[in-house]
């Protein structure tokens, strides 16, 4: 057995445990495998485990790993989510080789993915960023102006709007982790009264999974604690 699958075992040991700590059933989570910076070799040991869902942060790095499998190995049907920055000049890569996109934040991200999607491709399924602490430094949209976002993404027929994300504060105390993601729970339900399919809550990493669990996740991001620590390239 190699490490990633034993990795992997391990991680959805701990994600079935925190459901039924919390009373929810089990697959009510799923685990999307973060892969950045990650070789092939690695994100196809964790697709023979069965895991078929993985995300990428850095756009050509993903579009790479995205055409590598499609040409090779077009069997395992991976599903790829973004959930980096979208600087607007790599929209248009994003829309043509992404299955989701977890980090819309403005109304011109949005309409440019609608507008850049392939026609012979089906809706780009997305997710608005929220910033839920408040920190200058974190990305998303303030919670005041989801719903107007909302509107917009819901009017565009390549874009299927599915929920919400957050990346929270760094906070090591269960409670306040808690209280952090029952926020972005509270606001996904405003959204799912207002519009149809929304389903998705992406919240929870290796050190506050459980907390993102119990306050209603349905999508954990888990890169290092399957693939091991990351290797950026060193600046020049």
């Amino acid at each position: 057995m190699s490490s990633i699958q034993q990795n992997i075992e391990h991680i959805t040991s701990q994600i079935e445990s925190a459901q039924q700590k919390c009373g929810r059933p089990r697959e009510s989570v799923q685990l999307l495998a973060v892969s950045k910076t990650k070789p092939i070799e690695a994100i196809l040991d964790a697709a023979q485990c069965g895991q078929r869902t993985f995300g990428e942060n850095y756009v050509q790095e993903g579009v790479d790993k995205v055409k590598h499998f499609n040409q090779t190995h077009p069997e395992l049907d991976l599903e790829w989510h973004f959930i980096g920055p979208i600087q607007s000049n790599k929209t248009r890569l994003v829309a043509e080789h992404f299955d989701w996109v977890h980090t819309i934040d403005r109304t011109k991200t949005a309409q440019r993915l609608n507008d850049q999607r392939p026609e012979n491709m089906p809706p780009l399924q997305v997710l608005i960023q929220v910033n839920t602490s408040g920190e200058q430094s974190k990305s998303g949209i303030s919670g005041n102006d989801i719903f107007t976002l909302a509107e917009l993404i819901s009017s565009l027929p390549n874009l299927t709007l599915r929920g919400v994300m957050s990346i929270p504060a760094n906070v090591p105390d269960y409670q306040s982790q808690l209280a952090e993601f029952e926020k972005l729970a509270e606001l996904k339900q405003q959204l799912a009264d207002k519009h149809d399919n929304i389903d998705t809550l992406s919240m929870g990493m290796s050190g506050d999974m459980d907390a993102a669990i119990h306050a209603g996740s349905t999508m954990v991001r888990i890169g290092t604690a399957i693939f091991g620590a990351r290797d950026y390239p060193k600046s020049s």
